[in-house]
């Protein structure tokens, strides 16, 4: 049998977690950070240990996660905001940009830096994965409720923060 590494939704004690959130399209982005904020204090994190960031957009995200990230003081870099298709191809720039970015902050860094980031064609779509404050479920039946995306990358955060503390050192 091969060794198996995987982490477990559940806090190291000390670790801090950082919240980086776009206060644009705030009414989605609101749902989101509580979820997030909950799950990650239902598995053991507590508040003084959780801080939250406010950007104006999502574009404005990877520059503070990027600051975070270098300081070294974070177990995960949580970073939520909500881009909606408009009547031109802006969304698709942003979001392109934001999520190359937060891809190359988290291997510079070895550090988990998640992408909360809804890419909604409509805010419809949007409220519906940034309200009740559930996991997602199955992605594969299309009747599964949508959940909320703060809830999934507040797991996904514990999760790659444990398993970080189970990987060989950094050389």
């Amino acid at each position: 049998m091969p060794n198996i590494f995987q982490g477990n939704p559940s806090a190291s004690s000390g670790c801090k977690f950082a919240i980086v959130v776009s206060r644009f399209n705030q009414s989605v982005t609101s749902g989101l950070l509580n979820g997030a904020v909950e799950t990650l204090k239902e598995h053991g994190v507590p508040d003084e240990q959780i801080d939250v960031f406010w950007v104006p957009g999502a574009f404005e995200i990877p520059t503070v996660a990027a600051r975070l990230a270098a300081a070294g003081r974070y177990a995960a870099i949580l970073c939520l905001g909500a881009v909606i298709r408009g009547e031109t191809s802006h969304d698709r720039h942003i979001n392109r940009a934001v999520s190359l970015a937060l891809s190359r902050i988290g291997l510079r860094y070895g550090l988990p830096v998640l992408f909360g980031v809804l890419t909604c064609d409509t805010l419809e779509q949007a409220l519906a994965r940034s309200g009740k404050a559930t996991a997602t479920a199955d992605k594969n039946h299309s009747s599964s409720p949508k959940g909320n995306k703060g809830v999934d990358c507040a797991l996904a955060a514990l999760e790659m923060a444990n398993l970080l503390t189970k990987l060989p050192d950094k050389q």
